[in-house]
Protein backbone atom coordinates (compact mmCIF):
# COMPACT_ATOMS: atom_id res chain seq x y z
CA UNK A 1 0.00 0.00 0.00
CA UNK A 2 1.31 3.42 -0.87
CA UNK A 3 1.67 5.65 2.14
CA UNK A 4 0.60 9.23 2.51
CA UNK A 5 -2.14 10.56 4.79
CA UNK A 6 -5.68 11.24 3.61
CA UNK A 7 -7.69 9.56 0.89
CA UNK A 8 -10.94 9.69 -1.07
CA UNK A 9 -13.56 7.07 -0.42
CA UNK A 10 -17.03 8.65 -0.38
CA UNK A 11 -19.09 9.49 -3.50
CA UNK A 12 -18.87 13.20 -2.70
CA UNK A 13 -15.08 12.98 -2.53
CA UNK A 14 -15.06 11.17 -5.87
CA UNK A 15 -17.05 14.04 -7.35
CA UNK A 16 -14.51 16.45 -5.90
CA UNK A 17 -11.74 14.44 -7.55
CA UNK A 18 -13.49 14.68 -10.90
CA UNK A 19 -13.97 18.42 -10.47
CA UNK A 20 -10.30 18.82 -9.55
CA UNK A 21 -9.23 16.99 -12.68
CA UNK A 22 -11.56 18.85 -15.03
CA UNK A 23 -10.68 22.15 -13.41
CA UNK A 24 -14.28 23.39 -13.49
CA UNK A 25 -16.59 22.17 -10.70
CA UNK A 26 -19.69 23.64 -12.38
CA UNK A 27 -19.23 22.09 -15.80
CA UNK A 28 -20.38 18.47 -15.81
CA UNK A 29 -19.44 18.03 -19.47
CA UNK A 30 -15.86 19.17 -18.97
CA UNK A 31 -13.05 16.78 -19.73
CA UNK A 32 -9.39 16.70 -18.85
CA UNK A 33 -6.44 14.71 -20.07
CA UNK A 34 -3.08 14.22 -18.38
CA UNK A 35 -0.14 12.28 -19.80
CA UNK A 36 3.33 11.32 -18.65
CA UNK A 37 5.93 9.20 -20.43
CA UNK A 38 9.56 8.38 -19.85
CA UNK A 39 12.25 5.83 -20.67
CA UNK A 40 13.92 3.88 -17.87
CA UNK A 41 16.90 1.56 -17.73
CA UNK A 42 15.84 -2.08 -17.97
CA UNK A 43 17.00 -2.83 -14.43
CA UNK A 44 15.31 -3.36 -11.06
CA UNK A 45 16.38 0.17 -10.16
CA UNK A 46 14.70 1.51 -13.30
CA UNK A 47 11.50 -0.37 -12.44
CA UNK A 48 11.50 1.05 -8.89
CA UNK A 49 12.01 4.58 -10.20
CA UNK A 50 9.15 4.15 -12.69
CA UNK A 51 6.83 2.94 -9.91
CA UNK A 52 7.72 5.91 -7.68
CA UNK A 53 7.20 8.43 -10.47
CA UNK A 54 3.81 6.90 -11.26
CA UNK A 55 2.85 7.28 -7.59
CA UNK A 56 3.96 10.93 -7.50
CA UNK A 57 2.29 11.77 -10.80
CA UNK A 58 -1.05 10.22 -9.81
CA UNK A 59 -1.07 12.17 -6.55
CA UNK A 60 -0.35 15.39 -8.45
CA UNK A 61 -3.20 14.63 -10.84
CA UNK A 62 -5.74 14.23 -8.04
CA UNK A 63 -5.59 10.48 -7.34
CA UNK A 64 -4.16 10.75 -3.81
CA UNK A 65 -1.83 8.49 -1.87
CA UNK A 66 -3.70 6.06 0.35
CA UNK A 67 -6.73 5.59 -1.93
CA UNK A 68 -7.71 2.28 -3.48
CA UNK A 69 -7.29 3.75 -6.96
CA UNK A 70 -3.79 5.02 -6.26
CA UNK A 71 -2.68 1.75 -4.67
CA UNK A 72 -4.12 -0.33 -7.52
CA UNK A 73 -2.54 1.78 -10.26
CA UNK A 74 0.88 1.83 -8.60
CA UNK A 75 0.72 -1.94 -8.17
CA UNK A 76 -0.27 -2.38 -11.83
CA UNK A 77 2.66 -0.19 -12.89
CA UNK A 78 5.00 -2.13 -10.59
CA UNK A 79 3.99 -5.49 -12.07
CA UNK A 80 4.21 -4.31 -15.69
CA UNK A 81 7.60 -2.66 -15.24
CA UNK A 82 8.96 -5.66 -13.33
CA UNK A 83 7.87 -7.95 -16.16
CA UNK A 84 9.53 -5.65 -18.69
CA UNK A 85 12.80 -5.90 -16.77
CA UNK A 86 12.67 -9.65 -16.11
CA UNK A 87 11.10 -10.93 -19.33
CA UNK A 88 11.60 -8.10 -21.82
CA UNK A 89 15.17 -7.15 -21.06
CA UNK A 90 17.54 -6.57 -23.98
CA UNK A 91 21.09 -5.50 -23.03
CA UNK A 92 21.59 -1.81 -23.67
CA UNK A 93 17.89 -1.13 -24.32
CA UNK A 94 15.51 0.80 -22.07
CA UNK A 95 11.83 0.18 -21.43
CA UNK A 96 9.27 2.91 -21.98
CA UNK A 97 6.39 3.80 -19.65
CA UNK A 98 3.39 5.93 -20.50
CA UNK A 99 0.67 7.00 -18.07
CA UNK A 100 -2.56 8.59 -19.33
CA UNK A 101 -5.47 9.91 -17.30
CA UNK A 102 -8.78 11.02 -18.81
CA UNK A 103 -11.53 12.54 -16.67
CA UNK A 104 -15.04 13.53 -17.71
CA UNK A 105 -18.40 13.95 -16.04
CA UNK A 106 -18.91 10.21 -15.51
CA UNK A 107 -15.56 8.58 -14.88
CA UNK A 108 -11.84 8.93 -14.45
CA UNK A 109 -9.91 6.42 -16.55
CA UNK A 110 -6.19 5.77 -16.25
CA UNK A 111 -4.10 3.74 -18.71
CA UNK A 112 -0.65 2.34 -17.95
CA UNK A 113 1.52 1.22 -20.88
CA UNK A 114 4.93 -0.43 -20.64
CA UNK A 115 6.93 -1.13 -23.81
CA UNK A 116 10.05 -3.28 -24.05
CA UNK A 117 12.22 -4.26 -27.02
CA UNK A 118 12.18 -8.06 -26.73
CA UNK A 119 9.94 -9.56 -29.41
CA UNK A 120 10.43 -13.29 -28.92
CA UNK A 121 9.00 -13.43 -25.38
CA UNK A 122 5.38 -12.36 -25.25
CA UNK A 123 2.82 -12.66 -22.44
CA UNK A 124 -0.32 -14.78 -22.73
CA UNK A 125 -3.57 -13.14 -23.71
CA UNK A 126 -5.97 -12.11 -20.90
CA UNK A 127 -8.24 -15.11 -21.42
CA UNK A 128 -5.33 -17.52 -21.16
CA UNK A 129 -4.13 -15.95 -17.93
CA UNK A 130 -7.59 -16.08 -16.37
CA UNK A 131 -8.06 -19.74 -17.35
CA UNK A 132 -4.64 -20.95 -16.19
CA UNK A 133 -4.81 -23.29 -13.19
CA UNK A 134 -1.07 -23.52 -12.54
CA UNK A 135 0.68 -20.27 -13.27
CA UNK A 136 4.35 -19.42 -13.37
CA UNK A 137 5.93 -16.66 -11.33
CA UNK A 138 5.43 -14.20 -14.22
CA UNK A 139 1.85 -15.41 -14.66
CA UNK A 140 1.03 -14.54 -11.06
CA UNK A 141 1.97 -10.93 -11.78
CA UNK A 142 -0.38 -10.83 -14.74
CA UNK A 143 -3.12 -12.46 -12.67
CA UNK A 144 -2.72 -9.61 -10.21
CA UNK A 145 -2.94 -7.06 -13.04
CA UNK A 146 -6.04 -8.83 -14.39
CA UNK A 147 -7.65 -8.71 -10.94
CA UNK A 148 -6.98 -5.00 -10.47
CA UNK A 149 -7.47 -3.58 -13.96
CA UNK A 150 -10.76 -2.93 -15.71
CA UNK A 151 -9.15 -4.48 -18.80
CA UNK A 152 -5.65 -5.25 -20.07
CA UNK A 153 -3.88 -6.76 -23.08
CA UNK A 154 -0.73 -6.39 -25.17
CA UNK A 155 0.22 -5.66 -28.78
CA UNK A 156 3.42 -5.68 -30.83
CA UNK A 157 5.49 -2.53 -30.59
CA UNK A 158 4.59 -0.28 -33.52
CA UNK A 159 7.99 1.36 -34.09
CA UNK A 160 10.36 -1.57 -33.79
CA UNK A 161 10.85 -5.00 -32.20
CA UNK A 162 9.18 -5.62 -28.88
CA UNK A 163 5.75 -5.30 -27.35
CA UNK A 164 3.54 -3.00 -25.32
CA UNK A 165 1.57 -4.33 -22.35
CA UNK A 166 -1.23 -2.04 -21.22
CA UNK A 167 -3.84 -1.92 -18.48
CA UNK A 168 -6.82 0.38 -17.97
CA UNK A 169 -8.28 1.25 -14.57
CA UNK A 170 -11.55 3.17 -14.23
CA UNK A 171 -11.36 5.14 -10.99
CA UNK A 172 -14.98 6.26 -10.77
CA UNK A 173 -16.35 2.91 -11.94
CA UNK A 174 -14.45 1.10 -9.19
CA UNK A 175 -15.64 3.56 -6.56
CA UNK A 176 -19.25 3.19 -7.74
CA UNK A 177 -19.09 -0.61 -7.53
CA UNK A 178 -17.76 -0.39 -3.97
CA UNK A 179 -20.50 2.06 -3.01
CA UNK A 180 -23.24 -0.08 -4.56
CA UNK A 181 -21.96 -3.17 -2.77
CA UNK A 182 -21.99 -1.27 0.54
CA UNK A 183 -25.56 -0.10 -0.12
CA UNK A 184 -26.68 -3.62 -0.95
CA UNK A 185 -25.15 -4.94 2.26
CA UNK A 186 -26.81 -2.22 4.36
CA UNK A 187 -30.17 -3.12 2.83
CA UNK A 188 -29.96 -6.66 4.16
CA UNK A 189 -28.45 -8.71 1.35
CA UNK A 190 -25.75 -10.01 3.69
CA UNK A 191 -23.05 -8.60 1.48
CA UNK A 192 -23.62 -11.22 -1.24
CA UNK A 193 -24.56 -9.59 -4.54
CA UNK A 194 -24.90 -11.59 -7.75
CA UNK A 195 -23.71 -10.33 -11.12
CA UNK A 196 -27.35 -9.85 -12.17
CA UNK A 197 -28.14 -7.82 -9.05
CA UNK A 198 -25.01 -5.72 -9.53
CA UNK A 199 -26.01 -5.01 -13.14
CA UNK A 200 -29.43 -3.83 -11.97
CA UNK A 201 -27.83 -1.61 -9.30
CA UNK A 202 -25.39 -0.13 -11.81
CA UNK A 203 -28.21 0.57 -14.27
CA UNK A 204 -30.24 2.30 -11.57
CA UNK A 205 -27.24 4.31 -10.44
CA UNK A 206 -26.54 5.53 -14.00
CA UNK A 207 -30.13 6.43 -14.88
Amino acid sequence: MTSKPTGITSPSEQVALRHHLTGNPGATAATAHRAFEMRFTSTPRGARLARRLVAVRLDAWGVPYGTDAHDALVLIAAELTANAVVHGHVPGRDFHLRLDLHADARSTTTRVEVTDTRAERVPPRPGAVAAASGVTESGRGLLLVAGLATRWDWHPRCDGPGKTVWAVYEVEHAARLNRLADEAESEGSGGTVSHEEMSVLLHADQS
